[in-house]
């Protein structure tokens, strides 16, 4: 029996041990899933709090539930661990650290790197394992950057160790798809990589789509991700486009998306947020420009969309300059502060800025969020302030950032003297519109 069809005899019997590196919003939710199809999943973080935390049963991400956070800690199928180590131990492991661009917007892949090299120290032949990527990143990193260094010391692929990558597709908050029901692609190295990626992830999602080479998986996210940064960037270009034209943006949204082929309708909004959109296509333009080429609609979205919460904030501005007042010493609430709905993650959200510029100004301000009861902003912490109908009739001004579906938008149009929604959060109801500025 090949070391392949060992792994794969392993995967199928779900007798093998898994390590997840890195378990912040991919690596919890995908390792409870693989832990839930009964195989036994050790978890690896630097940070200690969150390893307490998970063995605990306790969770920190919204999409995970203390009750199956706790079932499979209980069950004994997962656990958390801060030393590496325990990679001698498993057949699998997947690498779900972060990947954030650096202040000159240049992938800065030292998660990946420092992940690669725990792995190498204790790689062990006998247990041959699959060590999958699910980090975003540019095409090549797995075969440039994670590959030479799995293979010193005279390790070689398919024998000692197998390697492919498999883009995560977490959808923060989304009801409907999560791991289980979300496709999943897969590419490996070589076809035996692949195929044993794909082997192995059939086991706890639904649908496994095996492609060519881990080039390939790698470009199927930044895809993804480069297809709604540019879109959104045009639809918020539109959104300002309509501002100076004096035109309903969402009114021509709504009806252009009555067209039942040719057009898919997007929606602006203050600014892009979380760790996907705003930064996964900037991994593929990097890459483009060492090989002398200008990915333009990558970089005119982004510049775009970075550019809304600056707009946001001019017509805040201008919005309380028609009632002859000034932002400074103006009482501001703004309603969300998560950089999507019904989610607890503040990552590049579009708030921050809108804060940022408000404090700035001089403004009295005050958030709510029942997602994210407290805030960092630049070393000061802030804490959600329940929008009463006394604490909203005593704001100059209510800012809806993020649409949350929970949120009683009735009351806030109800009780606040003015409104400025960002999301079109509002628009269903029939009454006290006049005092609600739409994006």
């Amino acid at each position: 029996m090949t070391t392949a069809q060992d792994l794969e005899q392993r995967f199928a019997s779900r007798d093998a041990k898994v390590a997840i590196i890195g378990l912040g919003y991919v690596g919890l939710p995908l390792g409870l899933a693989i832990a839930d199809s009964g195989f036994t999943v050790i978890g690896i973080d630097l940070d200690e709090s969150k390893v307490a935390e998970i063995n605990a049963g306790r969770s920190y991400i919204g999409d995970v539930s203390n009750k199956e956070l706790g079932a499979q800690v209980a069950a004994g199928r997962f656990r958390a661990v801060t030393d590496f180590s325990v990679i001698s131990q498993v057949d699998a492991i997947s690498i779900c650290v972060p990947t954030p661009l650096g202040k000159t917007r240049d992938p800065d892949i030292s998660y990946i790197i420092q992940s690669t090299l725990e792995i190498q120290k204790y790689l062990t032949p006998r247990k041959h394992p699959l060590v999958i990527l699910e980090s975003t990143t540019y095409p090549g990193t797995t075969t440039e950057v994670i590959l030479p260094r799995l293979s010193e010391g005279d390790l070689v692929i398919d024998r000692d160790f197998h390697l492919a990558f498999s883009p995560e597709r977490v959808d923060p908050g989304n009801r409907n798809y999560g791991i289980r029901n979300t496709p999943k692609i897969v590419g490996g190295v070589t076809q035996t990589c692949g195929r044993l990626a794909k082997v192995y992830y059939e086991q706890f999602i639904s649908q496994v789509i095996q492609v060519s080479s881990t080039e390939a998986a790698e470009m199927v996210k930044l895809l993804e991700n480069t297809f709604r940064s540019v879109n959104i960037g045009l639809v918020n270009e539109v959104a300002i486009m309509c501002y100076h034209l004096g035109i309903d943006v969402w009114e021509v949204i709504d009806a252009a998306a009555s067209k039942p082929f040719g057009f898919m309708p997007f929606y602006p909004g203050p600014g892009l947020g979380g760790h996907c959109i705003p930064i996964d296509p900037l991994y593929l333009s990097w890459k483009l420009k060492t090989l002398n080429y200008t990915a333009r609609f990558i970089e005119l979205g982004a510049e775009i969309n970075s550019k809304m919460p600056n707009f946001v904030s001019f017509q805040i501005a201008d919005y309380l300059n028609r009632d002859a007042k000034c932002i400074n010493g103006a009482k501001v609430m703004i309603v969300g502060v998560a950089y999507k709905k019904d989610t607890t993650d503040v990552r590049e959200s579009p708030a921050l800025d809108i804060l940022r510029f408000l404090k700035a100004k001089g403004a009295d301000l005050s958030y709510f969020d029942p997602f994210v009861p407290r805030l960092q902003l630049d070393g000061h912490e802030l804490k959600s302030v329940e929008a009463t109908p006394e604490v909203l009739s005593q704001q100059d001004l209510v800012v809806i950032v993020t649409n949350h579906s929970d949120l009683d938008y009735v009351s806030i149009v109800e009780h606040s003297h003015r409104i400025f929604d960002t999301r079109n959060a509002t628009r269903g109801l029939a009454n006290g519109k006049s005092n609600v500025h739409y994006l």
